[in-house]
């Protein structure tokens, strides 16, 4: 059942998971997967997966992450456009795979990134997020 609006627990919920964000090996991680990783093929997606990649151990720790808290919003733990206002992050590793998504799921991981996918289309905010995001990183890839 979804919340209609947020309250103490979503709040008191949002700063763990923003604690959480602080852990040294965890911060690391994603400034990893933000800064390093910027798949251009499915190809590229699919390597960071391997377990003797540079970034394989980051890639786990983040997504991992990332699908608790949008599985979190998903089955209305936490009032989920409060999670997704306060933890977008997660949308920016969503839009680097999302256009490799289909391979991954087929070759590797069936259930790679569902809360993630639900959050960028389920919630007002994560579409908005996700097509800021999606925007950056196509910029960004057409830089390099």
């Amino acid at each position: 059942m979804s919340k209609n609006v947020p309250d103490y627990h979503d709040a008191d919920l949002v700063i763990k998971l923003y604690d959480l964000r602080r852990e040294p090996v965890m911060r690391a991680s994603r400034d990893a997967m933000n800064a390093k990783f910027w798949p251009r093929t499915a190809e590229d997606l699919l390597a960071v997966t391997q377990p003797d990649h540079p970034l394989n151990a980051a890639f786990r720790q983040v997504s991992s992450y990332w699908e608790m808290v949008y599985g979190m919003a998903r089955h209305g733990i936490a009032h989920a456009e409060y999670l997704v206002e306060n933890n977008a992050e997660g949308l920016l590793l969503f839009a680097k795979v999302a256009p490799f998504l289909d391979r991954l799921r087929q070759e590797r991981l069936p259930m790679a990134f569902q809360h993630a996918e639900w959050a960028a289309k389920e919630t007002d905010v994560g579409r908005q997020r996700f097509e800021t995001f999606r925007k950056r990183i196509e910029a960004q890839l057409a830089g390099r």
